[in-house]
């Protein structure tokens, strides 16, 4: 192949091929036969173990299909245990143990606060996520809703707001750092008594360094500054330390087809890995260019200097067992799996860091973070377990070195999550719940039991109930407390702040001690309720607390009367083909795997392949057990097609989907939901790979 270059018997990428041997080897000091060959031997062992993983997924699912033919309906739930554990669904539950994960770096450990999830392939949002450590807390009142005040005028900064930000802002430090006597509106400046259980625990200057339930703020003083020259205190800002970690993501948030959009991401995770990422681009009609956040230096009260990080601590997100990618092809002419693809480069790439090669150090413990989404139970834990043990092994690592977050987003892992961490209990560093790619597990698990519920009534299904409760008190139960990460799911709406500030506080109030955010000015705002919640404290509450029943984790969400009006169906099909119509032209056409796109009320979501599956999904059961026709389905598509092309109006780059509905983008809509019973445990991914590598082999 003319854009590949062989290496031990694999045919590789060229553009990969310059980038190793030439950027990523030489600094590490590794011979580039010695490491085609480490590839090599790695997926010669491991590539047809995933495959057989893969055909067990299908055995379990075309199982689990017949039997819901032969009893359509809500389960009786003791057949239908009995039937799982007989198909090897369900496993036994382990003998009592507790993680030995070690080296785990604070922020994943021993810190609750906020967590970004960015795509790799945009550099600029890279940089904005791994500097979103701190964050301004005037900019974040100022510039949402979440400030109940009158939005600013225009033409500059508006004195009335900013005012109201500033009250705002002493009312929050009154909160959770208020001082013995009086309160920050009254104070002006000099010595600081603090009440606690907050601590002052350093200067910068005049600034002062806080910290309250592990997290950090500074208060900024800064008499010349044009907000600090007017204060009675000189305060010009309090900084949040916000997004204590980020999720640099390879999968659902990206559009990665093939081997140059593979490099892209390759390239940043080693720029990030090195401390030397920049991002250049045009904003105003100015040329900017943004640069990685260096450590921040304080000194303390015995007159001590220290620093804090500058930057989140990273993990990076690996592809599921699932795809493959043209990128490397085996010696049969086969591609590689992506999955042994991401563990081996992104891994070689982290070497950087753990050889302390750029500025400041992303792990300070010697760890590679990685999140491995979309396992389906134990054994495929296992496997991930002993594909990484193998790669620590083929670059020289310590034994776990490399830490596993799991992706608790299949409904296989979510009936057997402790046996899924026993699996992986010596790495394991993070576990996290998934609401839509879960719910689409839900959905395509089930497909032959009958029609589900409406989306909207999903979140008061009793299964997610139990699937939210069951993830925090199984980690906890195994010792995740003070070693790794519990997280919580996206909160989807940048542009509804005040919404967040009101509901999201309910995260860490389960004892997860870290959440999603969508942006940095988010992560900035969503830090105030780790402040609010003692999120340890609540930890050693819930521990003492009941596993919620499997019983209730397996209920299958049916409707249980399916006779819904003409007016909700079509009401429902829009809802959905709206949506995947909104992404997929996106993916297809421009190669964007998540941004802010338009719903059908034009509320701006921030969208990854998640919601595609999802909705795609629910369209495909309905079709299925016949509440909606192929000719409902087709003329809602038009009908969205017609909107998501109006929402996009101001877009130059965009391509209409009216007129187009042979091209790519529309046709893959379509597949999604026509094809969807048959897509492997539901999932987009085939679908959208195919056609946007067609859509980039027509460009």
């Amino acid at each position: 192949m003319t854009n590949h270059s062989e290496r031990a018997g694999l045919q590789i990428y060229s553009g990969l091929v310059r980038f190793f041997e030439e950027e990523v080897l030489p600094p590490l000091g590794v011979q580039a036969d010695a490491y085609w060959t480490g590839l090599a031997d790695l997926l010669a062992r491991f590539a047809p173990e995933n495959a057989e993983l893969l055909a067990e997924r299908s055995r379990i699912q075309n199982a689990i299909s017949e039997w819901h033919k032969q009893q359509p309906g809500q389960p009786e739930q003791g057949a239908y245990t009995a039937f799982l554990k007989d198909i090897g669904y369900l496993v036994d539950e382990p003998e009592a143990f507790t993680v030995s994960t070690d080296n785990v770096d604070p922020e994943i450990a021993t810190m609750a606060g906020p967590q970004l999830v960015v795509p790799a392939l945009n550099d600029r949002f890279v940089i904005n996520a791994a500097n979103a450590r701190w964050g301004s807390l005037y900019d974040a009142l100022y510039g949402t809703d979440a400030l109940d005040a009158p939005s600013a005028r225009p033409g500059g900064y508006d004195a009335e707001r900013g005012a109201a930000v500033i009250a705002k802002a002493r009312a929050l430090l009154d909160e959770i750092a208020p001082l013995k006597n009086g309160s920050w509106s009254d104070w002006t400046g000099g010595d600081v008594d603090l009440a606690g259980p907050a601590e002052l625990v350093g200067h910068d200057g005049e600034s002062l360094l806080i910290r309250h339930n592990g997290l950090h703020l500074i208060v900024v003083i800064d008499r010349e500054h044009y907000i600090g020259r007017d204060d009675p205190a000189g305060i010009a800002d309090v900084i949040m330390e916000a997004a204590i970690s980020t999720i640099i993501d390879m999968e659902d948030s990206v559009a990665a087809v093939d081997g140059e959009d593979k490099l892209t991401g390759y390239r940043n995770w080693l720029g990030l890995m090195r401390g030397d990422l920049t991002a250049t681009f045009a904003k105003g009609g100015k040329e900017m260019t943004r640069t990685l956040a260096g450590d921040k230096s304080f000194t303390d009260l015995q007159g001590n200097s220290f620093t804090l990080p500058g930057r989140s601590t990273l993990f990076v997100r690996n592809v599921g067992h699932l795809m493959t990618n043209p990128a490397v092809l085996l010696p049969d002419g086969s591609e590689a799996p992506e999955g042994i693809l991401d563990a081996w480069f992104t891994t070689t790439i982290a070497c950087h860091d753990l050889k302390g090669l750029g500025p400041q150090r992303n792990s300070r413990t010697g760890s590679v973070y990685i999140v491995k989404p979309k396992m389906h139970g134990p054994k495929e834990c296992g496997f991930t377990n002993r594909l990484f043990d193998a790669v620590e092994d083929g670059l020289g690592l310590a034994r776990h070195t490399i830490k596993v977050g799991v992706m608790d987003e299949e409904r296989r892992t979510s009936a057997n999550l402790a046996a899924c961490i026993h699996a992986v209990r010596g790495r394991i560093a993070f576990i996290n719940t998934g609401f839509l790619d879960r719910t689409g597990d839900e959905i395509h698990t089930a497909m032959q039991a009958g029609a589900m519920v409406r989306k909207a009534d999903m979140k008061q299904s009793r299964w997610i109930d139990a699937y939210e409760k069951r993830n925090v008190a199984i980690g906890l139960k195994h010792g995740l407390s003070g070693r790794a990460q519990i997280g919580k799911g996206m909160w989807a709406v940048p542009d509804m702040m005040a919404d967040m500030m009101e509901q999201k506080i309910g995260h860490p109030k389960t004892g997860a001690n870290t959440a999603w955010v969508p942006s940095p000015t988010a992560a900035t705002l969503h830090a105030i309720h780790y402040h609010r919640v003692d999120v340890f404290a609540r930890q050693q509450e819930v521990v003492s607390e009941p596993v919620p029943e499997l019983d209730a984790l397996l209920t299958v969400p049916l409707a249980e009367n399916a006779r819904w009006s003409e007016e909700e169906i079509t009401a429902e099909l829009d809802n959905n083909a709206q949506g995947i119509l909104g992404y997929v032209v996106r993916w297809i056409d421009q190669g964007v795997g998540c941004s802010k796109v338009p719903d059908i009320h034009d509320v701006g979501l921030m969208e990854d392949r998640a919601t595609l599956r999802i909705s795609s999904q629910h369209i495909a059961n309905w079709l299925h057990h016949g509440i909606c026709t192929a000719e409902q389905v087709d003329a809602a598509l038009l009908r969205m097609a017609a909107k998501v092309d109006a929402q996009n109006a101001g877009d130059p780059a965009y391509q209409p989907l009216i007129g187009n509905e042979d091209a790519p983008a529309f046709s893959a809509a379509r597949d999604l939901i026509f094809k969807g019973t048959q897509q492997p445990s539901g999932y987009t991914e085939p679908l959208l790979h195919h056609y946007r590598r067609e859509y980039k082999a027509q460009s």
